[in-house]
């Protein structure tokens, strides 16, 4: 016998009509935003959740149809002060679609903007208001990192791709410079990840290394993935580390109170290992500066010095040569002297030089007495007299020099 069925079509279409009917009307749905996506068109396509004690329970698709998107997101603007966005717990009102290609999905026409943020962000925002009446908020801003920060604590999860793109960035850099990266394992998101990563914080605390900083890697998520990093127990904790905490843990659009509490906060872990490869970059340029500044200071000393015993020199030969020039002129003055008073040049013009019997010059007649033998040297000659008598100088005669 043959089955009695129904065609797949007939069922939807059935169930269709089913859903359709017993929802004639548009009804009011409390729900968190998961995903929330504008389309050029101008029609907005969001995924609507409900989140239990072990994760997501319900989950369909919504569209805000261009038509009613700027109303709603105007509106809803001007009460809260912010944009529908991803994480937010809304109060919608929809009309119960069932198409049987597509399926289930909700068409959202208006939004009640009193109820604001879901009960995750009004967790949150609690949490903060809590750290600020406790002095929370800024004491991990008084905390300053090492010039030189080596030794690093990272609390992540073993496999993530967070955590394998920092330790790539850091430790293969184009530079050269070495870390010691450390990583503590913990559980990065769930109900159970603050308590994770507050025990792994403490095992960095307690343990034999005394670390320069401590790293919180995520690498993004879904905003439910991401709101353990609201949890106050874990801000407080942070807060509270002795040592600089940073965080990385989500995309660009996401800023948790964990990031707020931190000493810094950036996007990607990626960012991250730049930050500290910034500060052995910015040491090794202000470094090279300084062995620029000094080697063109040495440089500098070299020329100068070098210019100087130029002058020196140039002085020491100046002065040699006016002493070699004085010198010569002096030995000409000498040998013009010597030349002038050589017994052979006064011989030559007539004159006769008187020597005793020794062969000593006389210096005049006073002296010498009759019998003694003296001698009369001429140019070409000598004539070997004897002393008669000693006479005065004629009348007039002029009385000189006898040499």
């Amino acid at each position: 016998m043959e089955k009695e069925y129904i065609s797949l079509s007939g069922l939807l279409d059935s169930m269709k009509a089913f859903l359709e009917g017993f929802f004639p009307d548009r009804i009011w749905v409390r729900a968190e935003i998961s995903s929330l996506n504008r389309k050029q068109n101008g029609h907005c396509y969001l995924d609507l959740s409900e989140s239990g004690p072990d994760g997501v329970v319900a989950k369909v698709r919504a569209t805000i149809w261009a038509s009613r998107w700027n109303y709603i997101e105007q509106y809803f603007r001007s009460v809260t002060h912010s944009s529908l966005d991803v994480g937010m717990e809304i109060l919608a009102r929809v009309r119960v679609n069932f198409h049987p290609v597509f399926g289930l999905s909700l068409d959202i026409d208006e939004i009640d903007p009193d109820f604001t943020l879901g009960a995750g962000e009004r967790k949150k925002q609690e949490t903060i208001d809590r750290l600020t009446r406790e002095g929370l908020m800024d004491l991990q801003k008084r905390l300053r990192l090492p010039l030189l920060p080596y030794s690093l604590a990272v609390i992540s999860a073993p496999g993530a791709a967070g955590w394998g793109d920092f330790r790539k960035h850091l430790t293969e850099n184009e530079y050269g410079f070495v870390f010691n990266v450390k990583l503590f394992e913990a559980v990065m998101q769930g109900e159970g990840a603050p308590a994770s990563i507050i025990g792994a914080l403490e095992g960095i605390l307690t343990g034999p290394v005394r670390y320069d900083a401590v790293l919180i890697l995520r690498g993004g998520g879904s905003e439910l993935d991401l709101a353990c990093f609201d949890d106050y127990s874990l801000a407080a904790r942070i807060a509270r580390c002795p040592l600089p905490v940073f965080t990385a843990i989500g995309h660009d659009k996401d800023y948790h109170v964990a990031d707020m509490v931190a000493n810094t906060f950036v996007k990607t872990p990626t960012a991250l290992a730049d930050l500290f490869l910034d500060c052995y970059i910015s040491e090794d340029e202000r470094l090279s500066a300084y062995e620029s500044r000094l080697r063109i200071s040495f440089n500098n000393r070299l020329s100068s010095l070098s210019n100087r015993l130029d002058r020196i020199r140039d002085t020491v030969r100046l002065g040699s040569l006016r002493l070699v020039d004085k010198a010569e002129s002096h030995l000409a003055l000498v040998e013009e002297k010597i030349r002038v008073t050589n017994p052979a040049n006064i011989l030559r013009r007539g004159f006769v030089l008187p020597l005793d019997g020794r062969g000593v010059k006389l210096k005049g007649a006073a002296g010498s007495k009759p019998g003694d033998v003296v001698q009369m040297l001429f140019l070409d000659g000598r004539l070997k007299c004897r002393v008669e008598e000693t006479l005065p100088p004629p009348e007039g005669a002029l009385m000189g020099d006898n040499e």
